[in-house]
Order: C-alpha cells, then structure tokens, then sequence
C-alpha cells in the first residue's frame, strides 16, 4: 500500500529538523532518516503500529521512534502520516 506525508506531517518533520539541527545537523539528519525509514514498515504492515489511546480508532494507529509518535490514518488504497510529534506533547482533539 502506498503511504502518503501530509503536510502537516512534512511540517513536522521539518521542525523536528530545525530544533536538533540547532546542535547538529548530524543528529538531525539521522533522526529525519530513523523517523522516514519506521513510515516505510507501514507500507508492507499498516496494522503494525497500536491504535492511538487518544482516539480508539481502528484507523488512527502509530508507530513510536522515540522519542517521536509517528501518527497515520489507514485508508482503504492508501495511508496517510498525520502527524509526528513528540512523545510529552498532546494530540489535538480531532485529526
């Protein structure tokens, strides 16, 4: 199945970038490649990752790299990546 980074979670993923690149861009770059290659086990097994707590929705799961939750939606041709954001940060109420 193909997997698909919204905006939002492009975002994310940039911010993520900037906030450790600050100290090193070496450990920024390598959080970004840890972060990208987890979404790509989503892929081949969309109901490896937990349903999200927040939401007990059988299509809102996530898959942790820590310190990062990793946030998607599974649809029926597709997976989209909502959101990745830090573990200690609270989810929004409705994706």
């Amino acid at each position: 199945m193909k997997v698909y980074w919204t905006e939002t979670a492009i975002g994310h993923l940039a911010n993520i970038y900037e906030y450790i690149g600050l100290n090193s861009q070496t450990y920024a770059r390598r959080m970004v490649d840890r972060i990208t290659r987890r979404s790509e086990q989503i892929a081949d097994h969309p109901l490896s990752g937990r349903k999200v707590p927040e939401y007990d929705a059988e299509d809102i799961r996530e898959l942790i790299e820590k310190p990062y939750r990793l946030i998607y939606r599974i649809k029926p041709d597709q997976i989209d990546i909502l959101a990745v954001i830090h573990g200690a940060m609270l989810l929004p109420e409705d994706f």
